[in-house]
């Protein structure tokens, strides 16, 4: 497909979402201008809006790198949102654990072991699929509902506040928090931090030798032996620095947004990061701005339901219908290619 078939078939996609929530906006007995209007306002109104935009987006590219290197790879890991919520634990247990050390360093510390400890949650069904043969697919989905109630059973237990009765941890100190970018926003150094990762991504997957075994093993895991690539080593390292990735989002919302564990954190970020890959085409700037495109979506469709009553469930539904119409397209391009 040329380019300017490519930028037709975006203008089709846009034209129909636009079409579409116009639709949904008019079932929903509200007026389209004006729903637009506010929503809109609600990403542009003012700098907090604004803001709250990138606070969404930071667990969003992170999860959807997390997934973006895995499905390079071949490893179709679809448990982002349980490998969020170890690196929520982890993170939780050494800020609150460990109090005698300095704040800076108990950070570090805090992302080091959320990130190990999510990367370690997806090597689980990397070594079923390497040893077993297993499909990585429904292990990840049943890690997910694993490490959901493992926070459950956490913040009822060991990580309970002990002060209080709610199931929650008690707050992590300001000396072991992130610290706020622009005050009284919530955007915190936790979004330095993902488009710092967007960066690091996009030099090992595009400019080390590292990365581009990884991406050989994707498309052509015989070829890749065939080259004296190791399949399972590459599956391993994917897997491992995609959990990784969705951890660390774990650990930026325990840091920076809740400052405590709770169940429910997450908000999803985990399943919307699959979608948010599939946009981006598992291209690290892509995601970033897919993220963004979403975080933007959210809180302008919250705006509308604020002022207007209109469901923000609308957007849910022009999501799907843009990754549906996102696929057709690559779809058609294959064919295309085949055919030529």
């Amino acid at each position: 497909m040329s380019r300017k078939q490519s930028y037709l078939a975006v203008i089709w996609i846009a034209l129909i979402t636009v079409a579409a929530g116009t639709l949904l906006i008019t079932l929903a007995n509200a007026s389209p201008i004006e729903a637009y209007q506010m929503f809109f306002r609600g990403i542009f109104g003012n700098i907090t809006n604004f803001c709250e935009v990138f606070v969404k987006a930071t667990p969003l590219i992170l999860t959807g790198l997390g997934c973006a290197v895995a499905f390079k790879t071949g490893f179709f890991n679809i448990g982002a949102e349980g490998q969020f919520y170890m690196g929520a634990v982890a993170a939780t247990s050494v800020a609150l654990g460990l109090t005698g050390v300095p704040g800076p360093l108990r950070i570090l510390l805090a992302m080091a072991a959320g990130f190990i400890c999510g990367g370690l949650w997806a090597l689980i069904a990397a070594v079923f699929k390497a040893r077993f043969g297993i499909s990585e697919i429904i292990v990840t989905i049943m890690l997910n509902y694993i490490a959901i109630n493992f926070v459950g059973i956490a913040v009822r237990t060991f990580l309970m506040d002990p002060a209080g009765s709610v199931p929650q941890s008690a707050r992590i100190g300001s000396e072991a928090a992130f610290k706020l970018l622009m005050p009284p926003t919530r955007l915190n150094m936790g979004f330095i931090i993902a488009i710092a990762a967007v960066i690091l991504v996009w030099v090992l997957m595009e400019k080390t030798t590292a990365g581009y075994e990884l991406k050989v093993v994707g498309s052509n895991r015989r070829g890749a032996k065939c080259m004296g690539i190791s399949v399972m080593k590459n599956t391993i390292l994917s897997a491992f620095l995609s959990g990784g990735l969705a951890g660390m989002a774990g650990v930026i919302e325990i840091l920076g947004i809740q400052k405590k564990l709770l169940e429910g954190i997450s908000s999803d970020c985990g399943y919307t990061a699959v979608l948010v890959a599939l946009l981006a085409s598992n291209h690290p700037i892509g995601v970033f701005f897919s993220a963004v495109g979403l975080a933007a979506m959210q809180v302008g469709a919250n705006s509308m339901q604020r002022q207007m009553g209109v469901p923000s469930a609308i957007v849910n539904i022009l999501v799907g219908m843009v990754v549906l119409l996102v696929l057709g397209k690559r779809i058609f391009q294959f064919k295309s290619k085949k055919k030529a």
